[in-house]
């Protein structure tokens, strides 16, 4: 005799309420933080990439096990790779693949280097000080032709206020062995003013990364801007 057993499909198990973070995955995290700053709801993360909002949901709350087809859809739908969605990548220092033979280097035009700027959060400011050059990473924010960022009081980015300094952003990709930069220079300056301060509060996407008291606004407006592209064929 046969017996006919009726499937049910796999629901995974319900996320728990809003605030826990109970069982939460560097995954979970990594996924979290990326839909925020795109400005997406669990819903709309998951009508993109076939999924339900309460499976984001659990995505990002429980230790979970996605199939490979799910990573690479949520991945793809976020604009990062798998490798940077489960934190695989985070400990390489991009720049290691192979270059290829069809390479060619091409100069930005400053409205693509303005556009590029405005992707990016975090670059590097250089500046020369009494202990010489230095190179620090900020993160940092476009607000109308001025690159601005917080910093504390007495770092070398806030002593090298009046002086000309130079702001970088870069990307690489390993897997197409491509990437770009942009370069900004121009005279460094503490912002005073208090509305302005209170606009770069306003607009700032992030509170700075390497905590602590860093309420010493910043800015740099460009004399000059360029870039450049690797480009294949």
């Amino acid at each position: 005799m046969v017996i006919a057993v009726k499937s049910t499909p796999h629901t995974p198990p319900p996320p728990p309420p809003t605030g826990r973070t109970a069982g939460r995955t560097d995954l979970g995290r990594r996924l979290a933080a990326r839909r925020e700053a795109l400005g997406l709801s669990r819903e709309e993360l998951g009508r993109q990439c076939g999924a339900d909002g309460n499976y984001i949901a659990y995505l990002e709350e429980r230790s979970a096990s996605p199939s490979i087809g799910t990573l690479v859809r949520v991945a793809d739908v976020l604009g990062v790779t798998v490798d940077d969605l489960t934190g695989a990548s985070a400990e390489q220092v991009p720049g290691r693949a192979t270059a290829r033979r069809d390479t060619a280097l091409v100069r930005l035009d400053e409205a693509e280097c303005r556009r590029l700027l405005g992707t990016h959060g975090v670059g590097r400011i250089a500046v020369f000080g009494p202990e010489g050059p230095a190179v620090v990473p900020v993160n940092y924010v476009v607000a109308g032709p001025s690159i601005a960022f917080r910093t504390a009081g007495e770092t070398a980015a806030a002593r090298a206020a009046g002086t000309e300094v130079a702001f970088e952003i870069d990307h690489i990709d390993d897997v197409t062995a491509d990437g770009w930069s942009v370069l900004a220079v121009g005279e460094l300056e503490a912002v005073t003013d208090a509305d302005e301060r209170r606009h770069l509060l306003a607009v700032a996407r992030s509170q700075p990364w390497a905590g602590g008291a860093r309420a010493h606004w910043m800015k740099l407006t460009p004399e000059r801007i360029t870039g450049r592209r690797v480009v294949h064929g």
